[in-house]
């Protein structure tokens, strides 16, 4: 679902509306960057509210399965804009605005209960990083396979055309889209359905009466811890500065690169496949030598001097002509980036986990929602910084629209790199420094873990001495 999300706005969605339907750059940034405004609001919201949720199936089901068939609805539509509609400008921006809101609003209300899961399956320092690890993987397969697909069967090249440019393939990429967030988000909730985890084994503040007040004051207390403020701080860098990444992908790999529709899917597809892998079966070595704040550390250090290399080169005239040598060069760029990249997304979400533990222990009460919902919007500006730095940077460098590979003047292309350096490593930089503050040892996660089974136990023998079952009173340390 969230993957999907990714893949139209960080690949389709700018190439689509500016240098196919004609809507100026700036505009189309404008209008993504207006829908984070409701995430602000959403997002937090939805994972506070799961959080208190009681229902027969558990407290995050519900949100996913309401969210599945609005979401594939959106993604269609997003893409097929009547033909009375582009004819307008306001009417295009309009357009695009009302359904990257219903496109966001369904992607908040599955995916946030659906991470938030991750922290009832384990509570294992390690295994909560695998179990992160596969879902993270899946995730970006099929952020990666959904365009890749897309790219090679309906967007190649037909009679001399390059099919990105042609306005009727959209629809059918809308219709790819929804059939692929239809059937993982149906698999996806009925396969955690028995992960649910029971209201008995939560803390009795967790279902307090809820009310406007107490969910604000449930979002801020999140706020109060120290590590997750670092975390969040890091997150923002970091993510300012891929979304500007995977949003400007597109475009040098078009122009700067000159590379296919078929090239673009390989170098989308075939890297991050293979760092999927790698990250997999890097997990339990990396487990063995470094803790989860060292492991984010060698990530962004690496993120960081991948920066430095392949686009410098190519300013500086030093790679080779041969487009052989130049594709290779692209594809072990991408690999290591992705590699480091889905590294560090793994391990930020297992000390997501960890920092909930913390949470409870503090507090009385598990907010994992709450947590996640404020990682998850914090992605989001990924979706939106992207979009509105590349558009506003496509006007300022003089990209025409409609402009094909081939066409455009090799100063712009020059300035096209510029800008993608200019919005991408002070991000990397800026995220590496703060990574380097962040602390939080296995050791002390375990101290933690201990004391909240303890709690429980000793809650669960005060009820059972009043026979109370599962009513026992809150802890000492509970909401109040």
């Amino acid at each position: 679902m969230y993957a999907a999300k990714e893949a139209a706005y960080t690949m389709f969605v700018l190439l689509f509306y500016t240098q196919v339907l004609g809507l100026d750059g700036s505009i189309t940034g404008a209008m993504i960057a207006l829908s984070l405004f409701w995430d602000a609001i959403s997002d937090p919201l939805v994972g506070t509210w799961s959080d208190r949720l009681r229902s027969r199936f558990g407290r995050r089901h519900p949100f996913m399965f309401a969210s599945i068939l609005p979401l594939g609805i959106a993604f269609y539509a997003l893409f097929a804009p009547p033909a009375s509609v582009v004819e307008s400008t306001a009417g295009l921006a309009g357009w695009l605005l009302f359904w990257s809101l219903w496109v966001r609003t369904a992607v908040t209300t599955f995916a946030i209960p659906h991470l938030a899961l991750a922290a009832d399956l384990t509570d294992d320092y390690h295994q909560r990083s695998k179990i992160l690890g596969g879902r993270m993987g899946v995730m970006f397969l099929f952020a990666v396979l959904l365009p890749a697909i897309g790219l090679l069967a309906l967007f190649g090249e037909n009679d001399g055309v390059d099919g990105r440019f042609v306005a009727a393939n959209y629809p059918l990429y809308g219709a790819l889209s929804c059939a692929v967030v239809w059937l993982a988000g149906s698999i996806s909730s009925f396969g955690t359905l028995k992960a649910a985890r029971p209201a008995a084994s939560l803390p009795a503040a967790q279902f307090s009466p809820s009310s406007p007040l107490s969910l604000l004051r449930d979002l801020f207390r999140t706020m109060s811890n120290k590590r997750f403020r670092l975390l969040a701080t890091y997150e923002i860098a970091l993510m300012v500065a891929y979304g500007i990444v995977a949003t400007m992908n597109m475009l040098v790999w078009t122009y700067t690169w000159g590379f296919d529709a078929q090239s673009v899917s390989i170098i989308l597809s075939v890297p991050s496949l293979v760092a999927v892998a790698l990250v997999l079966l890097s997990l339990n070595l990396l487990g063995r030598h470094f803790d989860k704040t060292q492991q984010l550390q060698l990530a962004m250090a690496g993120l960081v001097v991948n920066a430095l290399w392949l686009y410098p080169a190519k300013l500086l005239g030093w790679l080779p002509s041969d487009g052989t040598v130049i594709f290779a060069l692209n594809l072990l760029f991408m690999l290591f980036f992705m590699y480091c990249f889905m590294l560090r997304s793994v391990v930020t979400q297992s000390i997501v986990a960890d920092i909930s533990d913390e949470h409870e222990l503090a507090h009385g009460i598990r907010q994992e929602g709450g947590f996640y919902a404020a990682i998850n919007f914090i992605n989001k500006l990924a979706t939106v910084a992207g979009p509105v730095y590349t558009g506003i940077a496509m006007d300022v460098i003089g990209l025409p629209a409609g402009a094909t590979p081939g066409e455009v003047d090799p100063v712009v292309l020059d300035r096209l790199i510029y800008a993608l350096g200019v919005g991408v490593i002070p991000g990397f930089v800026i995220a590496l420094f703060v990574v380097f503050k962040i602390r939080m040892r296995e050791e002390e996660v375990t101290e933690v873990q201990a004391a909240l089974r303890a709690r429980q136990q000793g809650n669960a023998d005060v009820a059972a001495a009043h026979g109370l079952g599962h009513n026992a009173p809150p802890s000492p340390a509970g909401d109040s």
